[in-house]
């Protein structure tokens, strides 16, 4: 099992993020293709959209985040 990365605080536009769970304020950060049907099938995922997920170091709970 791969080890997961170093859990820290962000700032969201601004704003602490905080998990609406259990209230916990560290998180690891990941990305993530938004794979399309259409893109898959012509196999041209890489250029899917991207998003960020900051995962709760606490209970998983996962936010995602869209690149403007």
């Amino acid at each position: 099992m791969a080890k997961k990365p170093e859990a820290k605080q962000y700032l969201i536009k601004g704003h602490p993020l905080e998990c609406p769970v259990c209230k916990n304020d560290t998180f690891w950060m990941r990305e993530t293709l938004m794979n399309t049907k259409g893109l898959t099938f012509f196999k041209l995922e890489w250029a899917n959209q991207q998003a960020q997920n900051y995962v709760c170091n606490n209970c998983g709970y996962v936010h995602w985040f869209l690149q403007p």
